[in-house]
C-alpha cells in the first residue's frame, strides 16, 4: 500500500519538497468537488430515488394525503424526480469537461518542473538510467503511472458523458448509446477506486514519512530545504 503514497520530495533533489502551482491547486479541488458532486447525484438516484422503491412510496403517501395515482402516473412521477436529479449530474458532467480542458491546457503552462509529462520522464529516467534516489524515484514513477491511468479513465468518462449528454445531436451515435453508458458506468466504479487508493495513500503519507502533502496541495509547498 506504500507504493500509492503521494510523493512529497523531489527524487532529484530528496532536500527539496515539491511545488505545486496555484492553478494545479485549482483544478484538484475543484475537480474533487465536482466529482464528488457527480458521484453523490448517481448514489442518490440509485438510493433514495430508485425509481421502484420511490414509485411505491410516492403512491402510498399521496394516497394517505386523499390522492389516489395509478402505476402509471406513480412511475412518471418518480421517473420525473430522477430525471431532475440526472439533469444536475449532466451540469456537474459540464464542469467536469470544462476543467478536463482547463487541465490540458495548463499542462503547456506550467512550469517546467511542474509539468505532468516532464515529471513522468525524469522519474523514469532517474529509475532506469541515472539509478539516482531509487526507492524514491520508483515511488515517484509508479504515482505518475497511477495518476496517468487516472487521466486516461477520466477522458473516457468527459468523452463518454458528453456523447450521452448529446445523444440528441449526436443521432449517429444512437445504436451504440447502450455500450457508451455501460462504459460511462463500469468507469464510475474504476474512479470509485481511484479516489479510495488515492485517499488511502494520502492518509498513509500523512501518518508515515511524508505528513504535509495535503497542506503542500493547499498552500503549494515550500521551496526551503528541510
Amino acid at each position: 500500500m506504500a507504493i500509492i503514497e503521494p510523493v512529497k520530495r523531489d527524487p532529484a533533489n530528496p532536500g527539496l519538497l515539491k511545488r505545486k502551482s496555484a492553478a494545479l491547486r485549482l483544478w484538484h479541488w475543484s475537480n474533487a468537488i465536482i466529482i464528488s458532486g457527480s458521484l453523490i447525484t448517481v448514489l442518490i438516484n440509485s438510493t433514495v430515488l430508485n425509481n421502484h422503491s420511490n414509485q411505491s412510496f410516492l403512491k402510498t403517501e399521496l394516497q394517505k394525503g386523499g390522492t389516489n395515482l395509478n402505476d402509471q402516473q406513480a412511475r412518471s412521477l418518480a421517473h420525473a424526480q430522477s430525471d431532475e436529479v440526472w439533469g444536475v449530474h449532466i451540469y456537474f458532467g459540464y464542469f467536469l469537461a470544462a476543467f478536463f480542458v482547463f487541465r490540458v491546457i495548463l499542462e503547456f503552462f506550467q512550469p517546467q518542473g511542474q509539468r505532468f509529462f516532464a515529471g513522468l520522464k525524469e522519474a523514469y529516467n532517474h529509475y532506469f538510467n541515472l539509478k539516482q534516489n531509487r526507492y524514491l524515484a520508483g515511488h515517484e514513477l509508479a504515482v505518475k503511472v497511477i495518476y496517468m491511468l487516472f487521466y486516461f479513465l477520466l477522458t473516457i468518462m468527459v468523452v463518454t458523458g458528453l456523447s450521452l449528454a448529446f445523444e440528441d445531436q449526436l443521432s449517429f451515435l444512437k445504436p451504440i448509446r447502450h455500450s457508451i453508458k455501460s462504459v460511462h458506468g463500469f468507469c464510475m466504479y474504476l474512479v470509485l477506486a481511484y479516489i479510495v487508493v488515492h485517499i488511502s495513500g494520502v492518509i498513509l503519507a500523512e501518518i508515515g514519512k511524508e505528513p504535509g502533502v495535503v497542506s503542500n496541495m493547499i498552500n503549494g509547498g515550500k521551496a526551503d530545504q528541510e
